[in-house]
């Protein structure tokens, strides 16, 4: 498989449209966040193309430091807080809100420490075979476990929330994972975020549900009135 500037551009445009898309589908304020995922995404994999021109074109040297730390910030630090915290919104059982609390503050814990390792060490990306190598030294960063920190807040709530079918978005995330980590482990964090942003658009099968599901609980209240 072949990655480039134009593949991180022309999935950025495919997200936007279908997050735009995505978003008419929203009939509760409490989705908002969950449902600005495939935007958030498309932003991402922008900032991911102006990486890769930044790598591969001298014009665009200037761009690199500020490029790379951006698509970091977004890979590393904003989706283990914003995961966890759009199910959250969304979820309405008691219990499984509490265990989505802590899986938000884990999230918060380990957005903190990347954080860190970002201001204190300076991250480097180069291109390796037609995929982008993102290195952010630090603390157990060559241990398997800091990845599994960082797997927990970011995959587990799709498995933990009651909305229909929001368990199929978290079942392909984690085949991705599996063959990112099987095939691409050297260019995880790039080819990871590439296939998550791309199966982000599961998410417009997941509100067509949830709308339906809606509307067949007004029509149910309806006729019971």
């Amino acid at each position: 498989m072949c990655f480039s500037a134009g593949a991180s551009f022309s999935a950025s445009a495919v997200l936007a449209v279908t997050g735009l898309l995505i978003l008419r589908k929203v009939e509760n304020k409490s989705q908002y966040l969950f449902t600005s995922i495939p935007l958030v995404f498309a932003l991402q994999q922008f900032i991911e193309g102006f990486v890769w021109l930044s790598l591969s074109n001298t014009d665009f040297a200037f761009l690199h430091s500020i490029t790379v730390n951006l698509f970091i910030i977004f890979a590393q630090i904003l989706w283990p807080v914003l995961l966890p915290l759009s199910v959250l919104l969304m979820e309405q059982k008691p219990i499984k809100k509490r265990i989505l609390v802590v899986l938000t503050i884990w999230g918060a814990v380990i957005s903190s420490v990347l954080t860190y390792y970002l201001i204190t060490y300076i991250p480097i990306a180069k291109i390796d075979c037609y995929h982008i190598q993102y290195l952010l030294i630090g603390p157990m960063h060559e241990y398997w476990f800091r990845g599994l920190f960082y797997f927990i807040p970011t995959v587990i709530p799709l498995f933990i929330s009651s909305m229909k079918k929001l368990w199929i978005f978290g079942i392909a995330i984690v085949i991705a994972y599996i063959v990112t980590q099987v095939f691409y482990l050297k260019y995880a964090l790039s080819v990871w975020c590439f296939f998550a942003a791309i199966l982000s658009m599961i998410i417009y099968y997941v509100m067509n549900k949830i709308s339906d599901s809606e509307r067949s609980e007004k029509m149910k209240e309806l006729y019971k009135n």
